[in-house]
């Protein structure tokens, strides 16, 4: 994975999964606020319990803005961790993605 996945202790449940540095690819992300993003993005998901929200800023921004597709549910902490790592993925392919379906 390209870039910094930091976690508060490796749980969603401790806090928000992070992703700083990722280069987003042609297209870059989708987003509902701002449209499409592209450049070096952080990524944050946050998880209450059932939902998932995966929202992306640019590196040292302070703006977050929400992935298309999100909120999304999440039954546990291992579904959130693999949703978060497979937008990472999403991210570096671009093509103006959202939040991919995860099986």
């Amino acid at each position: 994975m390209t870039g910094d996945f930091i976690s508060n202790g490796n749980s969603p449940r401790r806090g928000p999964l992070t992703t700083r540095g990722i280069q987003g690819g042609p297209g870059g992300v989708m987003t509902a606020e701002a449209g499409v993003i592209t450049g070096s993005l952080t990524l944050r998901t946050r998880w209450d319990g059932r939902l998932a929200l995966l929202e992306i800023q640019y590196d040292g921004a302070t703006e977050w803005y929400v992935v298309r597709g999100s909120p999304l549910s999440a039954c546990d902490e291992e579904s959130v961790t693999r949703t978060h790592r497979a937008m990472v993925a999403a991210v570096q392919r671009g093509g103006g993605t959202g939040v991919p379906h995860i099986t």
